[in-house]
């Protein structure tokens, strides 16, 4: 009997992101989709201010804080996390 494969990212739609910097004009962004396309993971964005701002990312790149931190940050909250990244 074979163990059924772990999903990467089992949590990532509905997840909440900020941008390290603005994408569009945006910084908090939601997923509302995603998509397995071989050993990859999509995640589908969308802006939380402007619904018609969407775009696909891989979602390693959401792994990195120096470009995104999960939850929704305060611009303070951006900034200091940033200088612990310098």
């Amino acid at each position: 009997m074979t163990k059924p494969k772990k999903q990467k990212f089992p949590y990532l739609l509905g997840s909440k992101w900020t941008a390290q910097q603005k994408v569009d004009g945006w910084r908090h962004f939601q997923v509302i989709n995603r998509k397995n396309q071989g050993k990859w993971v999509y995640a589908e964005m969308t802006s939380s201010c402007d619904p018609n701002v969407k775009f696909w990312i891989n979602a390693t790149i959401l792994q990195d804080r120096g470009l995104w931190e999960p939850g929704w940050q305060t611009l303070q909250e951006i900034q200091t996390s940033q200088k612990n990244v310098s």
